[in-house]
């Protein structure tokens, strides 16, 4: 076993970290009151390389693994996980071509990622969220095309996308078994992003309703073979919860180094409050928690670059990194008393942030089953 990061994954780290901090922090407030997408941010971290990092070199990416791209989300996540949403969501996008596409499709949609376009993945309705089984968006073939009707509900970055990876029933008798992906142009005739949505937190990560009626598709633009995408979806999910946890950790750790400065500049009955154990604790817990999560997402992302299974991992990691996000940011509030209940600080922000962690990318009730599954199998 060796915990120590190679050279270059420290200086991803550093690289990631100088530029939340000189970037991301001093407009992340901003964007989030505008719910505006963090476009010359996007630019900026794409002119770097921030991007794309597990798309295959020989694609325009960066050709690194799910550990870096957590190292890069945990930073990013630190100054803000909205922004860093907005910018690691085509990472998804790119494991589905990766795991489902033809060499074809990665050819032209990861080289479109890699040269700077953004695209979608549309999965949730309003009646599919954790059961995607239940989901009603049909794609009927006929000739060489197929015809796709349906709405998909909380699709994040939907607005500025230029194609969506759409999850539809080709056999709608066949449950899970008859969900298919198809890649969608979104200047395609029949496709309508109708609204934007209005959120509590991570509000720098557009999420919008799309209409889907009798939208064309080309049968070249499935994704595998009919019948396959409930199986990529699932993954999927092993790459991309490690990603979203590594997120909360980062989240989790500006909660810990926000209640340190406070608590040990603020004083009450003559010495600062972190030297009363009630907001002491607090912290301590604040750091095993912190520390705890953050090894979780570290083999699960390293066991997903050796390509073992890390179904169980993966859950364990996003349950655990989410749940604490958000009792780290209630018990920031906490410590930092009044004033963190304030909008002139961060801790607001990082409490309506934290929340939708335990909600997106399966929630963690669903990781609870996950893993119970994995242990009783």
């Amino acid at each position: 076993m060796d915990f120590e990061l190679s050279q270059e994954q420290r200086l991803i780290c550093d690289l990631a970290r100088e530029f939340a901090r000189r970037e991301i922090l001093p407009v992340a407030a901003e964007l989030d009151r505008r719910e505006a997408f963090p476009r010359k941010i996007f630019q900026k971290a794409h002119e770097l390389g921030l991007l794309n990092l597990t798309v295959p070199e020989r694609f325009g990416g960066a050709g690194l693994g799910v550990l870096e791209l957590c190292l890069v989300s945990e930073a990013m996540g630190w100054a803000c996980t909205g922004i860093t949403l907005a910018l690691q969501l085509n990472s998804i996008v790119a494991d589905v071509l990766q795991i489902g596409g033809s060499e074809s499709q990665k050819a032209t949609y990861l080289g479109r990622l890699a040269a700077g376009e953004i695209g979608c993945y549309a999965v949730t309705e309003p009646a599919a969220g954790s059961d995607v089984a239940a989901l009603q968006t049909e794609a009927v073939r006929r000739g060489d095309r197929y015809i796709v009707n349906g709405t998909k509900l909380w699709i994040s970055n939907a607005t500025e996308a230029r194609f969506a990876i759409v999850f539809a029933k080709t056999d709608p008798q066949a449950g899970r078994q008859g969900i298919t992906a198809l890649l969608v142009e979104m200047d395609t005739p029949g496709v309508r992003v109708s609204r934007k949505l209005q959120k509590l937190g991570q509000r720098a990560a557009p999420a919008a309703e799309l209409h889907f009626a009798d939208v064309e598709v080309p049968v070249e633009n499935r994704i595998g073979n009919e019948g396959e995408a409930f199986l990529i979806a699932m993954r999927v999910f092993d790459r991309s919860r490690p990603m979203i946890a590594a997120m909360a950790v980062g989240l989790i750790q500006r909660c810990l180094d926000e209640s340190v400065g406070y608590a040990t500049m603020r004083q009450t009955m003559g010495r600062p409050i972190i030297r009363h154990q009630a907001i002491g604790h607090k912290i301590a817990d604040m750091a095993i928690r912190g520390e705890a999560a953050r090894q979780l997402v570290y083999k699960a992302a390293w066991q997903a670059d050796r390509g073992a299974r890390n179904t169980l991992e993966a859950a364990a990691a996003k349950a655990m990194a989410a749940d604490t996000a958000t009792w780290a940011a209630s018990e920031a509030i906490q410590v930092h008393g009044g004033m963190g209940y304030s909008t002139e600080l961060p801790l607001e922000k990082l409490y309506r942030d934290a929340k939708v962690m335990q909600i997106y990318e399966g929630t963690s009730e669903i990781q609870r089953n996950i893993i119970v599954r994995e242990l009783s199998s």
